[in-house]
């Protein structure tokens, strides 16, 4: 379970990581939208698993690639906005996050599905189960 401090370094990383791919590196990776969901990161503040929505890319694999070439400009920008606060700025490893994917994949499932409507139970007057209950 990740302690206090893992969670608020993984809130800081994801913020500033956003906002690096928004503003700073925008032209190099293209006309996409990067989208940071998650950042975990290891007890000891060194590594940091960063997940990453891809939309409006054809290919996310090789966008994937292209953000893995580029992954020492990442850790140097993201080292100028969070130097102050941590004392090592952790290595990083992209991976794409699919769980959107994994969502509309499921919507189109229950959207497919079929449910015939349950038989009418037939309705007990209450009057009926109050005699019941007062012969026992």
């Amino acid at each position: 379970m990740p302690s206090l401090r893992q969670n608020k370094v993984s809130r800081l990383l994801q913020k500033e990581l956003a906002e690096i791919f928004q503003k700073e590196l925008r032209n190099v990776f293209g006309s996409g939208i990067i989208s940071v969901t998650h950042v975990f990161v290891s007890p000891d503040m060194g590594f940091a698993k960063t997940y990453l929505s891809l939309f409006g890319v054809p290919d996310k694999e090789k966008m994937l690639g292209s953000i893995r070439k580029q992954v020492r400009e990442v850790r140097r920008a993201l080292g100028a906005r969070v130097g102050k606060q941590l004392r090592v700025v952790p290595e990083i490893a992209f991976f794409v996050d699919d769980s959107g994917d994994y969502a509309d994949k499921m919507e189109k499932v229950f959207s497919t599905l079929t449910i015939s409507p349950e038989p009418a139970e037939p309705e007990v007057k209450a009057t009926s189960a109050r005699k019941k209950k007062a012969k026992e």
